[in-house]
């Protein structure tokens, strides 16, 4: 069979030859979807990480309050060493978990008791507060800037919103 003959076989057939492929402006529709995609989806990814990342500034104060009121059991005072809840280092302020907050000790509120005097009979209980601030990439995080609490159990936070006391802590 010659080469012609077999081109007239395969027209008489039906047979036609299509170019496999997307075209230019199929290609170009694609990208743009997948850019209008991505451009919605990463900012909401990573404002989910910076939330996701409060749980570590949370979880450190607590886990500190409640280490302070365990050794004020059983000494009578609150510690102004980390290494006597548990903390390595040699003072404040403390890197906690994955270095996302910064830990210090308010020193204004930071007071051993003082006995009863004839000037305050009631004496001054000892106290404590500690606040957790934002470092490396958590410094984005605009929702919910710094976290506290005190030995009198208030949680405090610092933010844009118009309670992020209540916000931040939820």
């Amino acid at each position: 069979m010659t080469r012609s003959h077999r081109s007239k076989c395969r027209r008489d057939l039906g047979v036609q030859h299509h170019s496999e492929g997307f075209s230019l402006i199929e290609l170009v529709v694609t990208m743009g979807i997948a850019a209008i995609l991505a451009s919605i989806a990463i900012p909401a990814y990573n404002s989910y990480v910076l939330k996701s990342h409060r749980t570590e500034a949370k979880t450190a104060l607590l886990d500190l309050a409640s280490m302070e009121e365990r050794y004020f059991s059983t000494n009578n005072a609150y510690s102004q060493l980390p290494t006597d809840l548990g903390y390595p280092g040699a003072g404040f302020p403390v890197i906690v978990g994955n270095q996302y907050y910064r830990v210090d000790i308010n020193p204004l509120l930071w007071a051993g008791a003082t006995a009863p005097t004839a000037g305050n009979a009631a004496g001054s209980p000892a106290t404590y507060a500690f606040t957790a601030t934002p470092i490396n990439q958590q410094v984005n995080d605009a929702a919910c800037t710094s976290f506290g609490i005190s030995s009198n159990g208030t949680k405090t936070a610092t933010g844009p919103g118009a309670n992020p006391s209540v916000d931040c802590w939820n």
